[in-house]
């Protein structure tokens, strides 16, 4: 799971949202060209999966209360489930069971965005200005080896599942009055600064969504796929890289034998089936008479009282 957080990836923040609204309505465009006819795509969040682009413009362009000029009014919040974990919501839920449950997990994700500022009365994404889009394609860009390399053209489609989320949140809470910014990384090292805007963990943000996905759809992940070994790979120490890798280690080990096991497991159990079988047959079997050999039926056993002589 990759989620991350940027501020001008796409358009600049600190004006109108305008820009980055139009440019994430793309794939509505380029549909309704290829497609005319088809439904659009609509905005979500908390209560509503029908919102229209210009009314998120709107609802992020005014909830900017005492903000400077120079400072930054949204954020854009990137949320692209693996490869893998599309299929596995594919898998479990259908086409457009997968698409659904996906914007349902975005409203968890704000939640955690909302809950890491550690404010009072920023609780969850209600307390938030936010707004989601679902889009089910990427695109090769300049930045891409693939379009260095001369393989791929800038804005070539990119091939397998691409289906992810990109949500715009207001730098402002629902109430209008206040400042969140995940750029804040103090950590609650720079404690009046962090009473002001809210200290933000971003490494804390990112794990936590991870865990959300895992616990809210039941998806075994392995240690090599999480973000934790990601992060701790390419930002921990020595010692916790080690640690890591005899965690991973370990857990191949136990996927191993428990494969093995499965494996086995018919084998294990083809002398018990035998043996059982076996047992019911000769429980079964007629009995031998022992003067001619004849097989003679089992006798059935009298009831209790129905042997007795009823005569007078």
């Amino acid at each position: 799971m990759y989620i991350n957080i940027t501020d001008k990836e796409i358009a600049a923040n600190k004006g109108s949202s305008r820009e980055l609204v139009h440019y994430l309505e793309k794939e509505n465009r380029v549909a309704a060209k290829e497609q005319p006819g088809k439904q659009p795509e609509y905005w979500f969040s908390n209560d509503r999966n029908d919102i229209q682009f210009y009314e998120v413009k709107s609802a992020i362009d005014s909830n900017v209360a005492k903000l400077g000029r120079n400072d930054a009014k949204f954020f854009l919040v990137n949320i692209s489930p693996s490869q893998k974990e599309i299929r596995f919501l594919k898998e479990k839920y259908g086409e457009k069971g997968a698409e659904e449950k996906l914007k349902e997990y975005g409203a968890k994700v704000m939640d955690e965005y909302a809950k890491n500022f550690k404010r009072p009365g920023i609780n969850s994404s209600q307390d938030l200005v936010w707004f989601g889009k679902l889009e089910h394609y990427r695109y090769y860009s300049y930045k891409d080896k693939e379009v260095r390399q001369g393989l791929k053209k800038n804005g070539e489609r990119k091939e397998g599942e691409q289906m992810h989320l990109q949500i715009i949140v207001s730098r402002k809470d629902k109430t209008n009055k206040i400042k969140l910014s995940p750029q804040n990384k103090s950590r609650g090292r720079n404690e009046e600064h962090s009473k002001k805007v809210g200290q933000f963990d971003r490494v804390a943000f990112k794990a936590s969504g991870e865990t959300v996905f895992d616990q809210y759809f039941g998806f075994d992940r392995g240690l090599e796929d999480s973000f934790r070994y990601a992060n701790g790979q390419k930002n921990g120490t020595t010692p916790e890289k080690i640690k890591l890798g005899q965690e991973k280690a370990n857990e191949q080990a136990r996927r191993q034998h428990r494969e093995t096991t499965q494996q086995m497991r018919p084998a294990l159990l083809q002398p018990l089936q035998t043996g059982t079988d076996t047992l019911l047959k000769a429980l079964l079997m007629p009995t031998r008479d022992e003067a001619g050999g004849n097989l003679l039926p089992r006798k059935k056993r009298k009831k209790k009282g129905h042997d007795q002589d009823l005569s007078l």
